[in-house]
């Protein structure tokens, strides 16, 4: 039997080395927090590298951040292996889209008072959800028009589409409602798929702008490094096609991104002037710079 002084020594040894104990992988918390050991030491690797340069500009800081994902497997729909939305942190694998939120919440961590795993989760979650709040699986920011103007509203960034010599997009969003069976939280949820339906709707009526492919040269020189690129479809029922972050090499533009061809995050070989204007998929880009 334990004496009460024993006991008060066993809690207070206890209390001591707790934070040593290994953590399950993976965890899973109470704030609906999907994340591994794996990705916890990533991230931390990154804030400790890139302390020294916060107080570079933000858009040079998400070109460092970016290169040094250079390499980190391509893997699609790394968000949607539950049926319930939950905040998933996944730095081993990315999307398009995940590369882009990844690097623009590891700046703002960066260059934050408290540059720590719980901020660049309050970071993340600004980013990705709708007025930067997660509240289930049709709160997340699924088209990316609304990703910029949302994020746009909530001061983390501009869309400078217009200023850069942008013209009006045709949008009509429907891809979701009307192809549910490639989205596992919409399959067979008929009330999802109605709240999509009332958000697509609302998207297209509001007013966008793009850059078409062969006026991209004219607003080449007025690029930045850490521009965000979304590169528009011509196919009606989607906005966007791909998306990544635009930098200066030599007086040209090049795109860094999470490459679904190449299945890792790269530099493109050719000025994004040229790649865009190969790429048959895409009618042009919106331009968003990070603040």
């Amino acid at each position: 039997m334990y004496t009460r002084a024993r006991l008060t020594a066993l809690i207070t040894l206890l209390a001591l080395f707790w934070p040593f104990f290994p953590e399950a992988n993976p965890i899973v918390s109470d704030s609906k927090i999907i994340v591994t050991d794996a990705d916890k030491a990533i991230l931390q690797a990154k804030l400790d590298k890139f302390a020294a340069q916060r107080s570079l500009p933000i858009g040079e800081l998400i070109i460092n951040i970016g290169k040094d994902f250079l390499g980190t497997p391509y893997v699609a729909k790394t968000l949607d292996k539950t049926n319930e939305e939950n905040l998933v942190v996944n730095l081993r694998e990315l999307d398009c889209t995940t590369f882009v939120e990844n690097c623009l919440a590891i700046a703002r961590t960066v260059k934050s008072s408290k540059p720590n795993f719980k901020q660049f989760i309050t970071e993340l979650e600004k980013i990705r959800y709708r007025n930067g709040k997660m509240d289930g699986y049709v709160s997340r920011l699924h088209y990316f028009s609304e990703w910029i103007s949302n994020n746009e509203s909530k001061r983390l960034l501009d869309d400078v589409t217009f200023q850069l010599g942008g013209i009006r997009m045709p949008i009509n969003l429907n891809l979701m409602s009307t192809k549910p069976e490639a989205y596992p939280q919409l399959k067979s949820n008929d009330k999802l798929i109605e709240q999509v339906k009332i958000i697509e709707t609302e998207l297209s009526a509001r007013i966008f702008f793009y850059i078409p492919t062969a006026k991209f040269g004219d607003a080449e020189a007025d690029i930045q490094d850490g521009d965000i690129a979304a590169m528009t479809s011509p196919i009606e029922g989607i906005d966007v096609l791909h998306v990544g972050l635009m930098f200066r090499n030599q007086n040209r533009i090049y795109f860094l991104h999470a490459s679904s061809t190449q299945k890792k995050v790269v530099i493109t070989e050719e000025p994004f002037e040229q790649y865009l204007s190969e790429s048959k998929r895409s009618s042009g880009i919106m331009i968003a710079r990070p603040l």
